[in-house]
């Protein structure tokens, strides 16, 4: 009996390490929430996120929200500016941008080629239509490739 709860428990554990780190592509952006969007429009990209697994093989899974804390980013219009900041330079000075981002999307996939084709299929553009009246134009956008 004891050896028999012993494999029980080693096969419970080891099945849980197996998935702990994911090897797929995690594409995620965070976005500016339009402040005058509807609930009719909030939940109409609620709906069509939701079955995007469904509709676009190449997304397993989403999440999506408000972000805990917002994603400040600051830039630059000055090229020259930009240049000597990058470059680490003490004291440049130029036209500051401003960006709050307070919402994102996560949307796990396989690997960085299915986004190409997460891209190109139908529903994206169905998706699309209803993102575009919930967000300011721009994102920020990453991918977390599991290791």
């Amino acid at each position: 009996m004891r050896k028999l709860a012993f494999c029980l428990s080693t096969l419970f554990l080891s099945s849980a390490l197996a998935v702990a780190g994911e090897k797929g592509m995690m594409h995620c952006f965070a976005y500016t929430p339009i402040k005058d969007a509807t609930q009719a429009d909030w939940d109409a990209f609620y709906k069509a996120t939701d079955a995007m697994p469904g509709k676009i093989s190449e997304v397993k899974k989403v999440w999506y929200g408000k972000l805990r804390a917002p994603l400040n980013q600051y830039g630059t219009t000055d090229a020259e500016a930009r240049k000597k900041a990058i470059a680490g330079e003490k004291g440049v000075s130029g036209e500051l941008t401003f960006t709050r981002r307070e919402h994102g999307v996560c949307m796990l996939m396989g690997g960085p080629e299915d986004l190409k084709t997460y891209v190109a299929n139908p529903y994206h553009k169905v998706w699309l239509a209803a993102y575009e009246k919930v967000r300011v134009a721009g994102t920020t956008t990453y991918d977390i490739i599991g290791q």
